[in-house]
C-alpha cells in the first residue's frame, strides 16, 4: 500500500463505528421510494459532519441530494452514488442500507487525501431505485456529464465483477369497456378483463419471438368486482427488458400492438402508461472494473472469490454508465446463498457480518477512486474506453 492508500484506508477504520450505526438506522428504519426522509436526512448530516456542502433537494427530488467537497488543487471528478430506499414488506432486503455507507464511507476516506492529490468528490442521494430511479432525471439533466467516474457497489452473497443490467420499461395497459349483468344480459356488455387476458395470450405467443435476454413478465392488477357482473374496467402492469434500449424500443411496440389488437378484438378502448421510470442498460467500463478488482486483491480478497459480472435485472445506474465511466459491482456481505429481495438475505444483511463487508466495500471503492485521482494513465485508459463503448 502507498502511503495516500493507507491513510485512507486508516480514516476509513477511524469512523467505521459511525458508518456502521448509520447503516444500522437505516435498516431499522426502512422506507419507500422518494419517501426515504430518515435516511436522506442521516445522510445529509453525515456528509455535512465531514465537511461536504450539500446540497437539496436537487431536480425537485425531496430526498435526493448532492454532497461535494472539492479541492484548491484542480483533478478529477469523483461520483459516488447512495441508494437508501426500501421494498414493499420486506424492508432492505436488497441492502440498500449498506449500499449508500459504503459511499459515504469511501467519500469520507478520499475527502482525508483530496487537498493533497486534487479533484472533485460529489456523493450522490438517489431515491427510488426499486421505481422511480432518481439516477434517471439526473442522468438527463446531465449531472454525472462533469464526472469523469461513477462508482458504488452493491451487497451479496459473493464478490462479483461489474457486469451487465436489462434496460426496462414498465408499461401499464388500462382497458375500459361496459358493465352489464353477465347471466341476464351478457350481450350488452363489454368484457374489460377479456381485454386483459387476450393481452397475456398475445404476450405468451409473442415470447417464441424473442431473443433469450429478453424478459416480459406482467401481473392483472384489476380484474373486476364480482363473477356476475362483466368487468367494465381491467388493467395490466408489464415489465419489459432488453439487452439495449434500442432493442427495447422496437420490443415495447411489439408488446403494445399486441394490447392494441386485444382492445380492437373486444370493443374496448385502451390507455397505455409508464408506471414507473424506464432504465436504460448498464455498460459497464472493464478497466474501472479491473481497477476495483485489483484493490479487491489488496484488500485480501483471494482471486479465485472474484467472479465474472452475471445480469441481475434492471438498475437506473444504466443511464449514468451511458453518461460517463461507471461500475456497480458487487460485495459479498453474507456467508450464506441467498437471493437479493429475499426475507433471508434482509435478515442477514443487518447483522454485523454484513456491516464488515460493507466497511470492506467502502474500502474498496475508495481505493479505486485514489487510483483514478492519482493515475492520469488509468483515468486516460477508462476516458478511451468510454468513448469507445458508447458511440
Amino acid at each position: 500500500m502507498t502511503p495516500i492508500q493507507t491513510q485512507i484506508l486508516a480514516v476509513i477504520d477511524q469512523y467505521a463505528s459511525r458508518f456502521k450505526d448509520i447503516s444500522s438506522y437505516i435498516g431499522a428504519n426502512p422506507e419507500l421510494g422518494n419517501e426515504e426522509y430518515l435516511a436522506s436526512a442521516r445522510l445529509k448530516e453525515e456528509l455535512t459532519y465531514h465537511g461536504f456542502a450539500v446540497e437539496a433537494p436537487v431536480l425537485g427530488l425531496e430526498t435526493a441530494f448532492i454532497g461535494t467537497y472539492s479541492a484548491a488543487k484542480s483533478g478529477p471528478t469523483i461520483a459516488l452514488l447512495c441508494e437508501y430506499d426500501a421494498l414493499p414488506e420486506i424492508g432492505h432486503a436488497c441492502g440498500h442500507h449498506l449500499i449508500c455507507m459504503m459511499s459515504l464511507g469511501a467519500a469520507v476516506g478520499l475527502k482525508s487525501i483530496l487537498d493533497e492529490v486534487g479533484g472533485t468528490l460529489k456523493v450522490f442521494g438517489t431515491p427510488a431505485e426499486e421505481t422511480r430511479g432518481a439516477k434517471v432525471p439526473m442522468a438527463e439533466a446531465g449531472l454525472f456529464d462533469d464526472c469523469d467516474v461513477a462508482l458504488m457497489a452493491h451487497p451479496f452473497y459473493a464478490y462479483e465483477k461489474s457486469g451487465s443490467s436489462l434496460a426496462i420499461d414498465a408499461v401499464q395497459f388500462e382497458f375500459h369497456g361496459k358493465a352489464s349483468h353477465a347471466a341476464a344480459t351478457p350481450h350488452e356488455g363489454i368484457n374489460a378483463l377479456d381485454a386483459v387476458i387476450q393481452t397475456f395470450n398475445g404476450i405468451n405467443a409473442f415470447r417464441q419471438q424473442v431473443k433469450s435476454t429478453v424478459r416480459i413478465h406482467g401481473i392483472i392488477n384489476s380484474g373486476g368486482q364480482a363473477a356476475n357482473i362483466i368487468p367494465d374496467y381491467a388493467s395490466a402492469q408489464f415489465y419489459v427488458r432488453a439487452a439495449t434500449r434500442k432493442e427495447l424500443n422496437v420490443l415495447t411496440q411489439r408488446v403494445i400492438q399486441i394490447a392494441e389488437g386485444a382492445a380492437l378484438q373486444t370493443g374496448c378502448k385502451l390507455v397505455t402508461s409508464n408506471y414507473e421510470t424506464s432504465y436504460d442498460e448498464m455498460v459497464t467500463n472493464e478497466t474501472l472494473s479491473g481497477a476495483f478488482s485489483d484493490n479487491l486483491l489488496k484488500l485480501g480478497i483471494p482471486a479465485r472469490e472474484i467472479v465474472t459480472g452475471n445480469d441481475h435485472g434492471s438498475m437506473d445506474i444504466g443511464n449514468v454508465s451511458l453518461r460517463c465511466p461507471a461500475i456497480h459491482p458487487y460485495i459479498r456481505v453474507v456467508d450464506e446463498v441467498h437471493t437479493l429481495h429475499s426475507i433471508e438475505f434482509r435478515d442477514l444483511a443487518l447483522q454485523e457480518r454484513a456491516l464488515d463487508g460493507m466497511i470492506l466495500g467502502a474500502k474498496a471503492i475508495a481505493l479505486t477512486a485514489g487510483d483514478v485521482l492519482t493515475n492520469p494513465q488509468l483515468l486516460q485508459s477508462i476516458r478511451k474506453e468510454f468513448e469507445q463503448s458508447t458511440r
